[in-house]
């Protein structure tokens, strides 16, 4: 079965590349000296450090290789290719609140790139699902924990 595409903006890839660098030449590197550090200190049965360092490199490659299988993936949504006149994947969305009349901005990214402090949503979330394709003027109902949210869509841009 093939891997799944994975839509990513340009900010969220070089994101990505960059922590996966730095697992890849400062992390690894770290976690290998403490363990070498630990084996020094003898019996590995009852040495917490050895065992504590141990658990980190595993968590250090299983994210490695997570991060490279998101990035073999992964297909970038060029930005001179959003579109203003439909919301899509790198648009930002100004949105009017029905229920409480107060006007919300989200920009629409990819999963690994969703941080609703930032109003960066994902196209995978229900606001994002119920805005993609969506124009300019037209109303959208979003199913959510809380409730149903009426948003209307005041501008697009890039």
């Amino acid at each position: 079965m093939a891997d799944k595409e994975i839509l990513l903006t340009p900010d969220e890839i070089k994101k990505l590349e960059e922590e996966l660098e730095h697992l890849k030449s400062v992390k690894r590197a770290e976690v290998a000296e403490r363990i070498k550090v630990a084996i020094g200190y003898g019996d590995l049965s009852e040495n917490s450090e050895y065992e504590d360092a141990k658990n980190e490199q595993g968590f250090i490659e299983g994210r490695i290789n997570t991060l490279e299988n998101i990035l073999r993936n992964a297909r970038v949504i060029q930005m001179d290719d959003v579109s203003t006149d439909v919301v899509s994947i790198g648009a930002t969305v100004r949105l009017l609140d029905l229920e409480f009349d107060e006007e919300v901005e989200y920009t629409i990214v990819g999963s690994h790139g969703s941080d609703p402090d930032q109003n960066r949503i994902s196209y995978e979330s229900p606001v994002g699902q119920a805005l993609l394709g969506k124009k300019i003027g037209d109303t959208i109902e979003v199913q959510v924990p809380a409730g149903t949210i009426q948003y209307k869509i005041l501008a697009i841009k890039r």
